[in-house]
């Protein structure tokens, strides 16, 4: 004989409050470790170094064209790597750190990336 859905949910309810009254230490042990892992992927940042191959339009182009600057935004990032040797162009995960910097070694631009 089958069990009606409300039993079966009421059940279900039953046994989750059961393994939170016992676990309930865990669990929040868990939840802060899983903020702190999240705080902490954040934390990385796209560097554009100054290279003596690209023309400094082209360098504000694909600012442009990969994040979606605006001109001026643009610009100014291309100035910093033109005069102080690097800017930072994307800050993120580690994943769409490394993404990023795949993006621009594509337009053939020198990128790396580093935990802030």
């Amino acid at each position: 004989m089958k069990k009606q859905p409300s039993q079966n949910l009421s059940y279900k309810k039953s046994i989750a409050s059961s393994v939170i009254a016992i676990s309930g230490s865990t669990a929040t042990k868990e939840s802060s470790d899983l903020e702190v892992k999240q705080d902490f992927a954040k934390n990385w940042v796209v560097i554009v170094w100054n290279d003596p191959v690209n023309l400094m339009t082209y360098v504000t182009f694909v600012f442009q064209k990969l994040f979606g600057y605006s001109k001026e935004k643009a610009e100014t990032l291309m100035l910093d790597v033109h005069h102080k040797g690097k800017a930072v162009v994307s800050i993120g995960t580690k994943e769409k750190a490394e993404l990023d910097v795949s993006r621009l070694h594509e337009y053939g631009l020198w990128a790396t990336m580093q935990r802030d």
